[in-house]
């Protein structure tokens, strides 16, 4: 069971992220959205108790993703400059953050 429901959430997933990032083609703004999406779903699981890895390594690690935002960071740098990438990083933190603060809050 667990081996199918990891296959099936991350396929959603990774549907979900890309439905997501195609729709702002070009932009760090669908990744900021996944991302930040998938720091509030861990912030529930972890605060409803401990999360079904299949969840939470299938579903949400399919939906978010690391390499994108990094490559995001690099082409804003050589598009828009240090600050716009430095505040885009800072931007992705804070709410990454304040979105899992908000999902454990949710389940307490």
């Amino acid at each position: 069971m667990t081996a199918a429901a990891f296959v099936l959430l991350a396929a959603l997933g990774a549907a979900v992220r890309s439905i997501a990032t195609d729709a702002w083609p070009d932009s760090h703004r669908g990744t900021l959205l996944v991302n930040v999406a998938g720091a509030l779903g861990l912030g529930l699981l972890v605060g409803a108790g401990a999360p079904p890895v299949a969840v939470a390594a299938g579903g949400l690690g399919a939906l978010t993703t690391f390499s994108t935002f990094a490559a995001d960071v690099v082409r804003l740098r050589k598009t828009s400059g240090r600050t716009v990438a430095a505040a885009h990083v800072a931007t992705t933190l804070v709410l990454g953050i304040a979105a899992a603060r908000l999902g454990l809050e949710l389940t307490a």
